[in-house]
């Protein structure tokens, strides 16, 4: 019977030590909607193609579609999709990039955006973001074909 006793208290005392650390754990849910934190990433990094890359001023075409890059990232984030990643987080863009070149894959990347963004979606609330939210990105891919055309 001591031993018994002896080692359910061993238990309770792992139990007790471990469960500050469980507790302080975030959980990661299952995102209820992948295609919008995939255009979110998208949309980081289309913003980050329209960042000049020698730190020069941007036209006021690719600052219209920065804006409404952070407009149509907004708007995602309202419905609580949100991946907790800043602007900053996205994948490297190729320092090697004329910025002709930087400019298209921005539009590919609205492109992108756009498609997994206009999934099929049944829920009334998100319905409405998802239409501001392609507004949005359409906007931006008009003001970034707007700057290439001024290039040519």
């Amino acid at each position: 019977m001591r031993g018994l006793l002896k080692g359910t208290f061993a238990v309770l005392a792992l139990l007790l030590a471990a469960m500050p650390a469980a507790l302080s754990a975030k959980p990661t849910p299952m995102p209820d909607h992948p295609a919008y934190l995939h255009a979110l990433t998208d949309l980081r990094h289309a913003r980050a193609h329209l960042q000049r890359p020698d730190g020069g001023e941007l036209r006021d075409q690719e600052k219209k579609a920065i804006h409404e890059i952070d407009d149509a990232i907004a708007e995602i984030k309202k419905a609580s999709i949100d991946d907790g990643k800043d602007l900053n987080d996205h994948p490297p863009v190729d320092a090697g990039l004329a910025w002709p070149g930087r400019l298209h894959r921005a539009l590919e990347l609205l492109d992108k955006a756009h498609r997994d963004v206009s999934q099929e979606e049944d829920n009334g609330f998100a319905q409405g973001l998802q239409e501001r939210a392609i507004l949005h990105i359409d906007k931006a891919h008009r003001h970034v074909e707007e700057a290439i055309h001024l290039l040519q």
